[in-house]
């Protein structure tokens, strides 16, 4: 269940549901193309939330309505937000993808299912940290994707949408270290290892930015501090030796 749009499919309201401003789910939903015609709403609102929760969003991202607004305004019939199909094409791939498990051995006592939120976690589009940086950097560049990964922690961090320990960090600098972009990358590996000193990886990497950026004596403190935390870590150890002329 890769699912690259929305979730919150399929459901319609009839029209007596939006008159007047208390809205009730329907008896009889309309316009349900992946779940059963007589569906009955105590089990469609379960549905429903479950997919709000999965992806992190509200009604109005799959259906037609204002964020805001009484749930009576909204057009739930209407097929005008692709979200809606990207979300019915997503329900029939999850359906497939464990008709595939099931013909798998587990590896385990019990077979694993696939759900929303297997992917999601609680955010639209499945990506990972890596990803979702990099797509803004990719248009916009070094300062919106810094602004991104920023507002993506402050949103996210120690929920299980996206992985912001140091590790997964450190691989975001570096890949930009690796495209000679030593701007964003330090932006990365010097954040980075402010909030993980004590990991060794973080403290060689930000001595390889500064390397790049022409600081041998800061390069010299972060070799230091790794080897500290890692003594027998080669690279780390040849590398001060080189900048000391050993």
């Amino acid at each position: 269940m890769t699912m690259a749009g929305a979730v919150v499919l399929l459901a319609g309201a009839g029209p007596a549901a939006l008159e007047g401003q208390q809205w009730t789910w329907p008896e009889r939903a309309e316009n349900l193309t992946e779940l059963p015609a007589d569906f009955p709403p105590e089990r469609l609102s379960a549905v429903m939330r479950g997919f709000t929760s999965a992806l992190g969003v509200r009604c109005s991202h799959c259906h037609v309505g204002e964020e805001g607004q009484p749930l009576s305004t909204f057009d739930f019939v209407s097929d005008a937000n692709p979200n809606k199909d990207r979300a019915r094409a997503m329900y029939r791939m999850l359906g497939l993808v464990n008709d595939q498990l099931d013909e798998i051995e587990p590896s385990g006592a019990e077979r694993v299912n696939m759900w929303c939120h297997t992917c999601h976690n609680g955010k639209p589009r499945p990506q990972t940290l890596a990803e979702a940086v990099d797509e803004r950097y990719r248009s916009e560049g070094g300062e919106a994707a810094w602004a991104r990964f920023v507002e993506l922690r402050d949103r996210y961090f120690g929920a299980a949408a996206y992985d912001f320990t140091a590790g997964s960090v450190d691989a975001l600098g570096s890949a930009f270290l690796a495209q000679d972009d030593t701007a964003t990358a330090h932006r990365f590996l010097e954040d980075n290892v402010a909030r993980w000193p004590e990991h060794w990886q973080a403290q060689e990497s930000a001595a390889g930015v500064w390397l790049a950026r022409g600081d041998t004596a800061r390069a010299v403190q972060h070799l230091e501090r790794s080897l500290e935390l890692l003594p027998s870590n080669p690279r780390a150890r040849a590398t001060l030796e080189r900048l000391r002329g050993g």
